[in-house]
């Protein structure tokens, strides 16, 4: 296992300021190459009442971006949102590792749920 420099804490938010924040859990259906960008991938995600198209700099982050489909991962949908290298994303990824510099995993459940289960 990869060790880190531990990041010092962020300050303290108010609770009802989490409770702001969707996540919720979705089945990762699609995964679309985007030609124009050496960064982004397309997924498509299932979120049990509706899917969402969600765009994620993994092409350099993993050898085979594809290998993600068909798992359940954790998103932030309640983003606004925002168009990059001509496409919409709809939400975000919620991932562990990135911001620290390590190669990132999915957060997911620890077995399968219900598409749109919250997190919290």
């Amino acid at each position: 296992m990869d060790t880190i420099k531990v990041a010092p804490l962020k300050p303290t938010i108010p609770f009802d300021l989490l409770d702001q924040i969707d996540v919720r859990v979705g089945t990762i259906e699609a995964v679309a190459d985007i030609p124009a960008s050496d960064k982004l991938v397309k997924l498509t995600v299932n979120f049990g009442d509706h899917q969402r198209t969600i765009l994620v700099g993994l092409k350099q982050e993993r050898a085979n971006p594809d290998e993600i489909k068909g798992k359940q991962a954790l998103f932030v949908i309640n983003l606004e949102p925002r168009k990059m290298m001509g496409e919409v994303s709809e939400g975000m990824l919620f991932n562990i590792g990135y911001t620290d510099g390590l190669t990132p995993v999915l957060a997911m459940p620890e077995f399968p749920v219900p598409n749109g289960t919250r997190a919290g």
